[in-house]
């Protein structure tokens, strides 16, 4: 969306249009709205913006509930948008430790400034960008002076009236659509150092990518990361008082069920590599970012089935929200007409392919093993000492 779109959209004809817009889910809805919105004389850019939002609309359900219908989004900016759920997760934790209000350094569409003033924290929420700003004043307007947008750079923000600090540094390239991720930390905007510079000044979250070097992080602050539904989403530097006494690395998980959490003051030790047992249990992504895995693997009485395998083995039938848990039925041979003939005979035609340690593309490798049969089946392949093993199990 650019500002000439943004303009046409929020007039009272374009919300009109808006609220009114019937669900955008595919290119054929799209064709259709916009022939039925030109027909009625709309001109091309509020067309564009109508139909445009529909569409991010419906697929902003799935991060921040029925409020997308409230909101206003651009491509770019819902993609890398907190999930309300998580955001408000963030929003606690500065709750709780007694601040009052809380600087949103790179707000994005205001996801989490969202997570922030809906527990009652008053915020500054400051964007880089024009047109996005003018989005989160948009989302944020329903908390009145309690959310105060304000177009501006976040090295350049005075920071003299807020309690904390929370900073999501722009870590893609410009662009409200396509955009690139960045590799360099330095890069970012406002890069790593400006935003561990104004972490050690007050207390701060920064939110970065799940897959940050770790070699950036500094010694006292508390990484914490996240994985939602199966997805590591990011990982948090939190600083000062919003750091916990004795935690260095946590591992949060959120599920349907609810949020768990692993925390340790340093990265723990991995159990002894053990024979292939009975379960085989695949940590989630942030235990294994956080250099937890060894603690879950003594919660279960496992251990991985290879040097630098994530996948755990054990003989006890237990589980915890830190894993999925398979019940092994047996090993297969690696060899794909092998694999897929050994299959066959078992009549699976419905198979979850997962892989550690080993370069397989399990898009490519599906068709190769010609599936057939009712019955259903996970596949996780994986290298036992110099040998490529395909474990043939259930999911618990």
């Amino acid at each position: 969306m650019d500002m000439s779109e943004l303009t046409a959209l929020l007039t009272p004809e374009g919300l009109r249009l808006l609220d009114a817009a019937e669900p955008v889910r595919s290119s054929a809805d799209v064709a259709r709205q916009v022939t039925r919105l030109r027909a009625a004389g709309h001109s091309p850019d509020l067309v564009s913006a109508v139909v445009g939002q529909a569409r991010l609309r419906e697929r902003g359900r799935a991060k921040f509930g029925e409020i997308a219908e409230r909101m206003l989004f651009t491509r770019a900016g819902l993609e890398q948008a907190t999930r309300l759920g998580v955001a408000t997760l963030h929003a606690r934790r500065f709750r709780d430790a007694g601040f009052e209000s809380v600087a949103d350094l790179g707000c994005g569409i205001g996801g989490d400034a969202t997570g922030f003033a809906g527990l009652g924290l008053r915020v500054l929420a400051v964007e880089a960008d024009e047109v996005t700003a003018a989005i989160a004043a948009y989302n944020l307007a329903a908390f009145g002076d309690a959310a105060r947008v304000v177009h501006g750079r976040a090295e350049q923000t005075d920071l003299g009236d807020v309690d904390a600090v929370w900073l999501d540094p722009a870590r893609r390239t410009a662009g409200h659509t396509e955009t690139r991720r960045l590799a360099d930390a330095d890069d970012y905007s406002p890069s790593l150092e400006v935003a561990l510079r104004i972490a050690r000044e007050r207390p701060a979250g920064i939110k970065l990518g799940p897959g940050l070097d770790r070699g950036l992080i500094p010694d006292d602050v508390e990484a914490q990361w996240i994985t939602v539904d199966g997805t590591t989403l990011e990982v948090v530097l939190f600083s000062g008082s919003l750091a916990r006494p004795d935690v260095r690395r946590a591992a949060l998980v959120v599920t349907a069920d609810g949020a768990h959490e692993l925390t340790a003051p340093a990265d723990t030790d991995d159990e002894p590599v053990r024979e292939l047992g009975a379960f085989v249990h695949e940590p989630a992504g942030s235990v294994i970012r956080a250099r937890l895995v060894g603690d879950v693997a003594r919660a279960l009485e496992a251990g991985p089935v290879a040097p630098g395998i994530a996948y755990l083995t054990g003989d006890a039938g237990v589980t915890s929200p830190f894993v999925s848990t398979f019940r092994v039925r047996e090993t297969l041979p690696a060899d794909v007409k092998k694999l897929g003939r050994a299959l066959r005979e078992r009549g699976i035609g419905t198979l979850e392919i997962k892989k550690r340690g080993i370069d397989v593309d399990p898009a490519m490798l599906r068709p190769k093993l010609g599936l057939r049969g009712d019955e259903a089946a996970t596949l996780l392949l994986t290298r036992i000492g110099s040998a490529r093993v395909a474990i043939l199990a259930d999911r618990v």
